[in-house]
């Protein structure tokens, strides 16, 4: 895909991942060791192709994320590392009926993935997930705020 069509050629990190689309594109690049990773790069590729809304609400964090044509037992939702949240999910091309031929095929098949870094007082215990018409709507709820420090009197002793 070409970003310069789109408008889009001067974004750092979209450069970077059309350079890494083109990457997995060249067998040679794939087997240099300073090339990245198959994997690296098809994780990048979904993390680029999965669109993703996050609300910040008085107390809580709400991530509404696109997973069209995936039920609720294809979807994985994890928190990694106390405070990376990891969507993950891959929607499986249809089994074809024999006599059946593609005309167009446009609709994306593959894996789905976004990671988000969670803020400090998001409560990793209390998270919570719905998927419903292919919307999948993640809550993390947040830590109360600390109490204020009272101040310490220290008694003075007469020597």
């Amino acid at each position: 895909m070409d970003l310069r069509i789109m408008g889009l050629e001067s974004s750092p990190l979209l450069s970077t991942l059309q350079q890494m689309m083109e990457l997995s594109d060249d067998k040679s690049s794939s087997a240099s060791l300073n090339g990245p990773s198959r994997t690296y790069v098809r994780d990048a590729k979904a993390m680029a192709s999965t669109p993703a809304d996050v609300k910040e609400y008085p107390n809580s964090y709400v991530f509404v994320v696109d997973m069209p044509g995936l039920k609720s037992g294809d979807i994985k939702v994890q928190v990694e590392d106390d405070n990376v949240l990891l969507i993950s999910g891959e929607r499986k091309r249809e089994e074809e009926k024999e006599g059946t031929k593609y005309l167009r095929m446009e609709r994306r098949i593959g894996k789905l993935m976004r990671k988000f870094v969670l803020p400090d007082n998001a409560n990793t215990d209390a998270v919570s997930a719905v998927c419903q018409d292919g919307v999948l709507t993640v809550t993390v709820n947040k830590l109360p705020p600390p109490e204020p420090k009272k101040p310490k009197t220290i008694e003075v002793k007469i020597a």
